[in-house]
């Protein structure tokens, strides 16, 4: 059985991997396991109407067999099992949903789905890239005979079924921990197990000196470890000098796996996408109001990419970017202002870049010509003779870009972009 959660947040507080955790212990209570991991899924990241992360949960739930895990501590040790050996009783299964979900938070939406048959993957890679609307999924929920239920309205019930329908291909892990109370961590601590642990990542912006794991949003979450490798999680957690963690849980996710990206040609990119896209660099970079830097790049059709102020730092580096040079821009599309909001650039290939260090001499007169206008030449000033652009005398620079990879920073990092580097390891 599967069972799928979402919507149980808003902007002003919730977390929806809390409700899970109260979930997951009262289906342990009730005697029933959870198969695997419990799943966080992050759907679309463009979406306007989502509310912070749009993440969502899936839990497979039974009576398990076979190798038991520990996955978490939510009052008492939580364990997951290696397979299925019977599913749960739906009734009791929804019971336990009603119960906890209706006392989510008072601004949100929630949603659960619990389905006997897992959803085509289909509907979580359209989810993850695209807009799908309830209409679909409630045909989805209809076509397999799925019990579901919505409290206020019924979008979260996209989130709930997208969530199951995920069929990792690659996946990440996540150590979540929870507390009511303090909320203090020791820098130190974090940059020592950040370095003793390679296969995790995003914990520390060692540029901006910013702790990346802490979220910065009303809700009990207390900090997050992400990883590759799921068994340094625990060790990684043990590692840090913290207040007390009240409960904590480890999460199978699509996050850092670069799923809500598609590579697409100028003139087919959409609103609310993330895409991958090839061009030359058509408008040199500006800054405009509030520190935001825009270029655009053009394959014939032509639109416009930024760095935003969040990503810091990595705004020198596309102020380098000439015209002519040739990148693939990653990132997601805004709709108002129509851009795409860059997570990261290959730069390919780069112009040669000259500055004039001479205007021409007068053949007659030994004299250096003046210009005459942009791109209209030289004229010497005493006898009036006239020279071309190309006459003048030019250096070569050297660029302070290379043809590589640059990312943005981890501070302004999204949940589903994917590091470069060698720090995830995916476990396939």
């Amino acid at each position: 059985m599967w069972v799928g959660i979402d919507d149980t947040d808003s902007l002003h507080g919730g977390c929806t991997t809390y409700i899970a955790t109260e979930i997951v212990k009262e289906i342990c209570n009730a005697g029933y396991d959870i198969i695997g991991y419990p799943r966080l899924v992050r759907l679309n990241p463009n979406i306007p109407w989502k509310t912070r992360g749009n993440g969502a949960i899936a839990l497979q739930i039974g009576v398990g067999g076979g190798k038991r895990e520990l996955i978490g501590e939510i009052e008492e040790k939580v364990y997951g099992c290696a397979y299925k050996k019977r599913d749960a009783r739906a009734d009791e299964i929804i019971s336990i949903l009603d119960k906890i979900m209706k006392n989510a938070e008072g601004g949100a939406n929630p949603a659960w789905v619990v389905t006997e048959k897992k959803f085509s993957r289909k509907l979580y890679s359209k989810a993850v890239k695209e807009i799908v609307s309830v209409k679909e999924v409630k045909r989805t929920l209809a076509e397999t005979r799925a019990k579901w239920k919505t409290y206020r309205k019924e979008i979260g019930l996209i989130g709930a079924s997208a969530a199951i329908a995920w069929k990792p291909l690659n996946r990440t892990y996540e150590l979540l921990t929870y507390t009511h109370g303090e909320k203090f961590i020791e820098k130190e601590s974090v940059i020592k197990m950040d370095t003793l642990f390679p296969s995790t990542f995003n914990n520390y912006d060692y540029e901006n000196d910013y702790i990346a794991l802490l979220p910065h949003s009303p809700s009990p979450v207390f900090y997050g470890i992400r990883g590759g490798d799921v068994g340094e999680l625990k060790k990684a957690m043990e590692m840090l000098e913290t207040s007390e963690v009240e409960r904590w849980i480890i999460y199978e996710t699509n996050q850092a796996t670069d799923e809500h990206l598609q590579r697409k040609k100028i003139e087919e990119v959409k609103p609310y996408e993330s895409v991958i896209v090839k061009g030359k660099v058509e408008k040199e970079p500006f800054t405009i109001e509030g520190g935001h830097v825009i270029f655009s790049i053009s394959n014939g059709a032509e639109i416009d990419c930024a760095a935003y102020e969040p990503t810091k730092g990595f705004r020198n580096i596309i102020k380098e970017l000439k015209k002519g040079d040739e990148v693939v821009v990653y990132g997601g599309v805004r709709a108002k202002p129509f851009t795409i909001n860059i997570e990261k650039i290959e730069v390919k290939k780069l112009v040669d870049v000259y500055k004039k260090v001479e205007n021409p001499i007068c053949k007659k007169c030994k004299k250096h010509m003046k210009s005459i206008g942009k791109g209209k030449g030289y004229k010497c000033p005493k006898c009036g003779a006239k020279a071309g652009e190309n006459e003048a005398k030019y250096v070569k620079i050297e660029r302070k870009i290379k043809p590589r990879f640059y990312e943005v920073p981890v501070i302004a990092r999204r949940h589903l972009a994917k590091p470069l580097g060698d720090r995830v390891i995916y476990q396939l």
